[in-house]
């Protein structure tokens, strides 16, 4: 294949071009705050389940503290009924013994049931204090997502804008390149990890690494300047410069 020299020199900028599209991808897809987002979703998703918990239990233990009073209630109501019949003096003897063994008995019920309504409360209050520290910090956790979430969306809209740049750049040059020589450098390009064409650079391939031999460097010499050559080694188009050492 052949091709002016000038036309593969802009084979090398397009080349360039890309290698910069591919450096904005990369930084696309690796931004610190992608990482950032994902600890912070984790851990707000885990104080999230903590807070329901907790709420859950706040809820549980409130129904339970007011059954437990009503139970206390209840027990109080009976007790101040049988003290009133006592107080009235129209209970036989026998009545008598039976009430006043009730009231005793109604009286350690009801300190009982006021002992579970005191740790119930407790119960409750630890579970509010709980709620109310977790719910700060999904507070918290919400605030740093959004100040993650715009940084990523700002370092994204700067990237997107470079590489919009980038790649009309890239498309009004190509365009200036012969078809059968784009296509050569964007089939090898796919093939070779993102590298189409090397500049020959002091007799070193710069897509391989790799200096050219005797024989090789003495076929490059040989070839037109028009002349499109490819590196032996890794077969990318090889662009000779006034630097490649030849």
């Amino acid at each position: 294949m052949n091709a002016e020299p000038a036309d593969q020199i802009r084979l090398l900028e397009v080349q360039a071009l890309d290698a910069r599209i591919a450096q904005l991808d990369h930084k696309r897809r690796t931004l610190p705050e992608h990482t950032e987002l994902e600890r912070l979703g984790a851990d707000l998703a885990q104080l999230r389940d903590l807070l329901v918990a907790a709420q859950t239990e706040e809820s549980d233990t409130a129904r339970e503290q007011t059954k437990a009073e009503q139970d206390v209630d209840q027990v109080r109501q009976r007790a101040v009924r049988d003290q009133q019949r006592l107080d009235s003096g129209a209970v036989g003897p026998k009545d008598l013994e039976n009430l006043s063994r009730e009231l005793t008995s109604l009286a350690k019920r009801q300190s009982d049931l006021e002992d579970v309504v005191l740790d119930v409360m407790e119960r409750r209050e630890t579970a509010q204090e709980r709620a109310t520290e977790l719910a700060a910090r999904v507070e918290s956790l919400q605030a740093k997502t959004a100040e993650a979430e715009a940084r990523k969306s700002a370092a994204l809209e700067g990237l997107d804008a470079e590489g919009f740049t980038a790649s009309k750049q890239r498309e009004v040059l190509a365009s200036t390149v012969p078809d059968d020589l784009i296509k050569l450098y964007d089939k090898l390009r796919a093939q070779q990890g993102g590298v189409g064409a090397a500049r020959l650079y002091q007799k070193r391939c710069e897509g391989c690494r790799l200096e050219l031999n005797i024989t090789e460097l003495n076929d490059v010499r040989a070839a037109p300047a028009n002349q499109v050559v490819r590196c032996e080694n890794c077969r990318r188009i090889l662009v000779r410069t006034a630097d490649s050492g030849l």
